[in-house]
């Protein structure tokens, strides 16, 4: 189960490139950085302006984690989308590095022995199960419907394009769709998703379309 914890992958590795990065070099500027961090914690200099465009060019050996780079792209996504929900950048950013890894993406867990690439798969698989994977597959749509419609919006145009598939809408409707009955369900709570799953319901085609712009920058970029 993909859980909100990015933030808690963060480490004094993390913490020390993000501190180097906003201070560019001038030791009074780190000294106070410093002083921040242990005094507040880390998620005012996450929040800071500036960081997302710093990881972007960073050229050298002090590359981010993976964990730091997508929790910061997130995060800054969607506050400039006004979602300023840390919890849902958590989840999010933990559902693309979940999704980044192998065939995950396609299947509703590691271990799951079905792999489903397109949504009316997915729909499938949900009319024939029960039980916790049935709220597992529920999730699975919302994340799967993100991911593809998120960060592959060309892929989804081209298709449309050329083979008469759905265009966005369709995966706005899908993925609203897992989200709601997700949040709906007991288990959401056990997990700590059900307030996260709720708010990526509400605001999917706004979370959408700043994924569609955080793709673009990341793309651009490199």
């Amino acid at each position: 189960m993909i859980l909100a914890n990015t933030r808690g992958r963060l480490g004094p590795r993390d913490l020390q490139l993000v501190v180097l990065l906003l201070s560019q070099g001038s030791a009074g500027r780190r000294a106070a950085l410093e002083r921040k961090l242990e005094a507040e914690g880390p998620d005012a200099l996450l929040d800071a302006p500036e960081l997302p465009e710093r990881l972007l060019a960073v050229r050298s050996m002090l590359v981010p984690s993976e964990s730091l780079f997508f929790y910061v792209m997130v995060r800054h996504a969607l506050r400039s989308a006004e979602l300023d929900d840390r919890d849902l950048a958590d989840y999010l950013s933990a559902v693309l590095l979940a999704f980044g890894q192998r065939d995950r993406a396609t299947r509703v867990d590691w271990h799951d022995d079905h792999s489903h690439r397109y949504l009316i798969d997915i729909l499938a698989d949900l009319d024939a199960t029960t039980g916790e994977r049935r709220f597992r597959v529920m999730v699975h749509l919302g994340n799967y419907a993100l991911w593809l419609s998120g960060l592959f919006p060309q892929y989804i145009e081209a298709r449309r394009l050329r083979h008469g598939g759905p265009d966005r809408s369709y995966y706005d409707a899908l993925g609203r769709r897992g989200f709601a009955m997700a949040s709906d369900h007991a288990l959401a709570d056990r997990y700590h998703l059900d307030g996260i799953l709720h708010s990526a319901a509400r605001h999917y085609p706004s979370i959408r379309e700043a994924l569609n712009e955080m793709s673009a920058r990341i793309t651009l970029t490199h």
